[in-house]
């Protein structure tokens, strides 16, 4: 009889520690979400970037950052549209990216406006060499 109830307990326990876990691994995810990675995170992010990359002021921050957010939430609204194809998807990006350009130059000194759009050349080159990298991979191995 004892022998059945320490099984009994240890089962138990492991079914309880069990339970903790994933309401810890739960709790973590919709930190994430909710957190940084959100679309007020993501913004702060590229805001924070974009500040070190070219020197904003305050007040040039908070209107990036304003510029930032609004244009994720417009990216994740496309990104969720389901209605839409690949090619419909692909131009309203390209629009919202070319809006995100001109509203950056109405905010940005003509000096920061060229390091920032530099700095965006720089990042669109490492990442097509990245994609190309990628692409002789894969080609290799077929």
């Amino acid at each position: 009889m004892k022998i059945f109830s320490v099984y009994t307990v240890l089962l138990m326990m492991s079914l309880t520690t069990g339970l903790q876990l994933k309401t810890v691994a739960q709790a973590t995810d919709s930190a994430i979400v909710k957190g940084r990675w959100g679309v007020e995170g993501r913004a702060d992010k590229i805001s924070d970037k974009i500040s070190r990359e070219v020197g904003l002021n305050k007040d040039q921050y908070k209107k990036i950052y304003t510029i930032n957010e609004d244009i994720i939430r417009r990216t994740d609204a496309i990104r969720t549209n389901t209605t839409l194809s690949k090619k419909e998807r692909m131009q309203q990006f390209k629009a919202l990216d070319s809006e995100r350009s001109q509203r950056f130059k109405s905010v940005l000194t003509a000096t920061q406006y060229k390091k920032w759009n530099d700095w965006e050349m720089r990042k669109k080159e490492h990442l097509e060499a990245k994609m190309e990298k990628k692409r002789m991979r894969k080609s290799g191995n077929n």
